[in-house]
């Protein structure tokens, strides 16, 4: 009877095409189908990056209100400031009260043609 003989080296070429067959299944099967574990991680990965996208949007927001308060306090300081600095303004008040033309100019400071010109423009009809 003839015996059958392994050597060393006939054992490692066996070992390391088996090794081979077993990794070359192994990534066949990890790129056909991600595992469970993969996907529940890039899903929380990407969950996280959207709530820190969110968190920023939220804090741009927040600023953006605040330079909007911001700049409508200062347009309605600014329109305050307009019609209390112009003698014009005044003017016309007073001649839709009824005031004649030479009590406009005086309290106003505008020439007597400036006054009569408001008080032919905005006096009531009623006047």
């Amino acid at each position: 009877m003839e015996s059958f003989v392994i050597t060393w080296r006939e054992l490692l070429i066996g070992a390391v095409l088996v090794l081979a067959v077993y990794i070359a299944e192994m990534l066949l099967l990890m790129r056909s189908a991600k595992p469970r574990g993969w996907r529940v991680w890039q899903k929380g990965a990407e969950a996280h990056a959207q709530s820190r996208e969110l968190q920023a949007l939220e804090l741009e927001l927040s600023q953006l209100h605040q330079q909007v308060n911001l700049l409508q306090t200062e347009v309605d300081q600014l329109k305050a400031q307009q019609v209390a600095v112009t003698p014009y303004t005044q003017a016309i008040q007073m001649a839709q009260q009824g005031l004649d033309v030479g009590e406009v100019a005086a309290s106003c400071g505008i020439s007597r043609g400036e006054a009569e010109l408001i008080v032919a423009l905005h006096r009531h009809p009623s006047s």
